[in-house]
């Protein structure tokens, strides 16, 4: 049976039934419920024209339904769509006629958005609501648990690991781009980095079945909570994927925005062993919290937690020390990004984390801008291009998908664009998307490596570093930084703790404090709206 996503779950609901596989506040759904309800999902996108290759939007906060959404989109070979919550009107037109959805899976608080905009959809063959308590059923949509209810069952088939995965993936700069994965190399290679964190690798499907049944019968399923959205690449592959591939469960939470509180409180509850995050943005409110419970004397009991998993952003090592210092667990910082995996770093209290120094992957070339090998040891900085799991391309665009995507002495890499420099022990300390890099003074500085420094200090919360226009200097190096407590520290104070970090022309030029860094959900960094917030602040 060929290694497509369907195909896996199914083989996985006969291996564990009545375990749970989905969790969300007091709804549960084991994993022959969920198997079910797909099925019925599929032949209700079946009924209204969809088949393989039809695209799917889904429209959802983190909870059940999007995770059985996806799972009866994959049972008819098609494409599930990750659309982003926050997206304006606009946005959302541009990014399901570019991927040509004929289905959307949305909230009920998002009824009135896409009456404004279905008719410039006319692709779409359907729109189904969920039923969130917030607005009446749409007109023109169907209701999502009542569709279900008086649906059948698709009958199951073997489907093809050709089927196409896609994740659109905004990035930094430009418009979303949707990544293309075959399934028959993206789920081997989430396999394999569900080995890396412990778990055993299976051959084939046959091969998962017999691992699976075993970590039941040893009581040692995955309870996963993810707690940056599953809309975007962390939250569903690591948090989604890699315990539903193993016949886990998946913990969720619908709030928008995180809330460490409900987080913990959730991990406590449902005795979740892998938390997973997205860098300082999640790890450090998470830290906070449980220093608060521990001053209070109302710690929370997190012995079931054995891993905490982080990708996308820097993770600062004084977090982690911080996170550690609590609770003895394991620590995994993937690098990557939608395109492909980097490098990874694993800490615990026997290994002292390190802020963004990372293993190379296997597979993983770091060549400078003349296309030469960089040299270990030679602080010569390189642009990272990884092989092995490298994408298919990007949806309807060759161009980019041909800068991106390049053979060298015949082997496919993927360059995201990311820049390093390799260490003599062939470690990478990672710089910085190349699309975000300040050029001042005809030197290259990346805005990752000079947060990090400021967010050493100790009264400083968050951090983000943009280049301004500068008549001197051609781009002057410019953070916002928002505080631990307002007013307790002055711009000069922080300029000069910085210095004793980084070399001259990396120091920023301005420090403008702000009430609150602005990130993405997925606590990625908002380099747009801090240069407007920069150039506002400074005329």
């Amino acid at each position: 049976m060929a290694m497509q996503f369907a195909n896996v779950w199914e083989r996985v609901s006969d291996t564990v039934g009545d375990n749970i596989a989905l969790i969300n506040g007091d709804n549960e759904l084991s994993w022959s419920q969920l198997d079910v309800k797909a099925a019925k999902i599929a032949t209700i996108l079946e009924e209204y024209g969809l088949k393989s290759d039809s695209k799917v939007g889904i429209y959802l906060h983190n909870s059940n339904e999007y995770l059985e959404a996806q799972y009866g989109v994959f049972k008819i070979e098609g494409v599930p769509i990750n659309v982003n919550y926050r997206y304006k009107e606009n946005e959302l037109i541009y990014l399901l006629d570019n991927a040509d959805a004929e289905a959307v899976f949305f909230q009920g608080c998002y009824s009135e958005r896409i009456k404004a905009i279905k008719d410039q959809l006319p692709k779409i063959k359907v729109y189904i609501q969920i039923d969130d308590g917030t607005e009446p059923l749409m007109e023109g949509a169907i209701d999502y648990e009542s569709s279900i209810s008086s649906s059948k069952e698709q009958k199951r088939f073997d489907r093809t690991e050709e089927n196409i995965y896609m994740l659109y993936t905004g990035g930094t700069t430009g418009m979303p781009k949707g990544v293309m994965y075959k399934h028959g190399g993206f789920i081997p290679s989430m396999l394999k980095t569900a080995f890396a964190m412990g778990f055993e690798v299976p051959e084939d499907i046959s091969d998962l079945e017999k691992i699976v049944k075993s970590a039941k019968e040893n009581d040692s399923l995955s309870v996963s909570l993810p707690a940056c959205p599953l809309m975007h690449g962390t939250g569903m592959w690591l948090g989604a994927f890699l315990p539903m591939f193993s016949g886990g469960t998946v913990v969720t939470i619908s709030d928008l925005g995180l809330n460490p509180k409900k987080v913990w409180k959730e991990v406590v509850k449902n005795k979740v062993n892998s938390l997973v995050i997205v860098g300082d943005a999640f790890a450090k409110p998470l830290l906070d919290e449980l220093k608060e419970a521990k001053s209070s004397s109302n710690e929370y009991d997190i012995s079931s937690l054995r891993a905490m998993i982080s990708s996308g952003v820097m993770w600062s090592s004084e977090i982690k020390d911080g996170l550690l210092e609590l609770h003895d667990m394991t620590l995994f910082d993937a690098m990557g990004s939608s395109e492909g995996g980097m490098g990874s770093a694993v800490s615990n209290r026997e290994m002292p984390a390190k802020t963004a120094k990372f293993a190379l992957n296997p597979g993983v070339i770091v060549l400078s801008d003349d296309g030469k090998e960089v040299e270990p040891g030679s602080e010569e900085m390189g642009k990272i291009g990884t092989s092995g799991l490298v994408p298919e391309g990007y949806f309807k665009d060759e161009k980019k998908s041909a800068e991106t995507f390049k053979e060298i002495n015949g082997v496919r890499y993927s360059f995201p664009g990311d820049y390093a420099t390799i260490n003599e022990d062939g470690t990478i300390n990672l710089l910085g998307r190349g699309s975000n890099c300040i050029n001042t003074a005809g030197e290259k500085v990346y805005p990752e490596e000079v947060e990090e420094a400021v967010k050493k200090h100790p009264n400083v919360y968050d951090c983000l570093v943009v280049g301004l226009k500068d008549e001197k200097f051609g781009q002057r190096v410019v953070a916002l930084a928002s505080l631990e407590t307002a007013g307790s520290l002055e711009e000069g104070e922080l300029i000069d703790f910085t210095r004793e970090q980084l070399s001259g022309y990396k120091l920023p030029k301005q420090v403008l404090f702000v009430d609150e860094v602005m990130r993405a959900p997925n606590g990625k960094a908002n380099y747009k709206w801090a240069k407007e917030e920069a150039e506002n602040k400074l005329g």
